[in-house]
């Protein structure tokens, strides 16, 4: 039986302290009115005298203007309420930040373990015979899903009672100056919204308990008929996960710019959880067999984790490109917008990212002989983790704070407070059952497995 050791379990706890603390600092440095969020504006460009500098130009303006005509009069008007809107439009983005950075990290950690869930599912329902003896470290991701998801949709609540602007199509007043969010709210309402979500994380998390059930009960037991419920509540679940994740992603994700579509966006948002939920597999499994667990996973195993990791890397940077290409090249402005606002305004960690999850992986995976190294596995997935985190950065960011961006306090704090959450419930999680599922059928096939 694991252990869960006090220095690990004490590290977890101080990154969520440390973590909550930097959140905190986010939310009470937010602006609370527009004016607040001028004067950030203003300091952040150094221009703090701003409205002495215009004084003298505004009187002598108010001079010239008294024999203006009523069109201009009209026309000053008008600019006034464009300037206002354009504050009210900043104050919002301001105010999101905090928020958008709760968001990025608390849906980046669920994300990882709903796609360690898939990976699961596939194992089961293909009856794999290489993989059994990783499938407690599985089972111990995956008992985040829950309670990470439950964040999540409290934070989809809060937005839907006006606590944040991350949704805009959440506001009515927006809606009703909007002709195309009008013409989705057949979809995008916010009661229909929770019930989707509520459908989601329940769908996902019976699975998950009925698959864990099943897999502890055929450790005792002298046939394999817990087996074959798990293969086919498996192979059920692949069905409703194909489609529940992509009708996720849109309501999560790509809604919070409700006047962009992708048909791509559900496979792209799969493919990163799945590659970052197959790292995270390999990163747990190496520290264990650091520790003297898992003695029966060889390097056969990592270097089957580390073709996992290389495979799914190529396969999301070929949806990354085919998304961006079928777009830029067909020049559409309401769907070529998406990447101009997040190349002129994110640049570096939009190209980043394409480094951090592509370049690197396969300059570093590419050698068959480095994926049976734990090291190589290591430094490579530290790296595709926080790739994938600038990922998920560059899907929200744009479209709820706008160019309002910069990875401060709370965007730092909020990684470091669901890592260690992250950290203490799959650890606590390992404790509960041995780390060999003994009873599987195919567990002596996996223990001597060798590639």
């Amino acid at each position: 039986m694991y252990t869960f050791p006090n220095k690990l379990r004490i590290f977890a706890i101080t990154l969520m302290v440390v973590g909550f603390l930097g959140l905190t600092y986010g939310f009470l440095t937010a602006p609370h009115s527009v004016e607040e969020a001028k004067a950030m504006v203003a300091d952040a460009h150094g221009d703090g005298h701003g409205n002495e500098h215009s004084a003298a130009p505004a009187e002598a303006h108010a001079t010239t203007d008294a024999h203006a005509t009523e069109d201009h009069a009209a026309a000053s008007q008008e600019s006034a309420h464009d300037d206002a809107s354009h504050d009210e439009h900043l104050y919002h983005q301001l105010s999101n930040k905090p928020w958008a950075a709760l968001y990025v990290a608390a849906f980046f950690f669920f994300m990882i373990s709903l796609g360690v869930l898939a990976f699961y599912a596939i194992q089961r329902a293909a009856q794999a015979g290489w993989s059994p003896v990783l499938y407690r470290v599985m089972e111990g991701i995956t008992a985040y899903l829950l309670p990470g998801g439950l964040i999540v949709i409290v934070i989809l609540a809060l937005s839907g009672f006006h606590f944040n602007h991350l949704f805009i199509w959440m506001d009515p007043e927006v809606v009703a100056h909007d002709p195309l969010i009008a013409g989705k709210t057949g979809f995008l309402n916010l009661p229909f919204f929770m019930i989707r979500a509520f459908i989601f994380l329940t769908g996902w998390s019976l699975y998950r308990y009925f698959s864990r059930k099943f897999s502890l009960a055929q450790d005792e037991a002298t046939d394999i008929s817990n087996h074959k419920k798990n293969f086919r509540i498996s192979a059920a679940f692949l069905v409703f996960y194909i489609v529940t994740e992509s009708i996720m992603s849109w309501d999560w994700v790509m809604s919070i710019d409700p006047h962009w579509f992708s048909t791509l966006f559900g496979w792209y948002v799969f493919a990163s959880m799945f590659v970052t939920g197959i790292t995270v597999i390999a990163l747990v499994t190496i520290y264990l067999k650091s520790k003297g667990y898992l003695e029966f996973v060889n390097d056969s195993h990592i270097h089957d984790l580390g073709k996992f990791m290389f495979g799914i890397s190529i396969f999301w940077t070929y949806l990354w490109f085919s998304q961006f290409m079928l777009i830029w090249y067909s020049n559409i402005p309401e769907e070529v917008t998406y990447f101009i606002t997040r190349i002129e305004d994110y640049n570096l960690p939009f190209f980043g990212m394409l480094v951090m999850n592509f370049i690197f992986p396969i300059l570093v995976l590419m050698n068959s002989d480095y994926k049976r190294i734990n090291y190589f596995i290591v430094m490579a997935g530290i790296v595709i983790v926080l790739g994938h985190y600038m990922d998920v950065f560059n899907m929200i960011m744009p479209s709820a704070v706008g160019d309002q961006w910069f990875i401060g306090v709370a965007e730092i704090g909020g990684f470091l407070f669901f890592l260690g959450l992250f950290l203490f419930i799959v650890f606590t999680e390992l404790t509960k059952a041995p780390l060999l599922a003994k009873g599987d059928p195919y567990m002596g096939e996996s223990e001597r497995f060798h590639y």
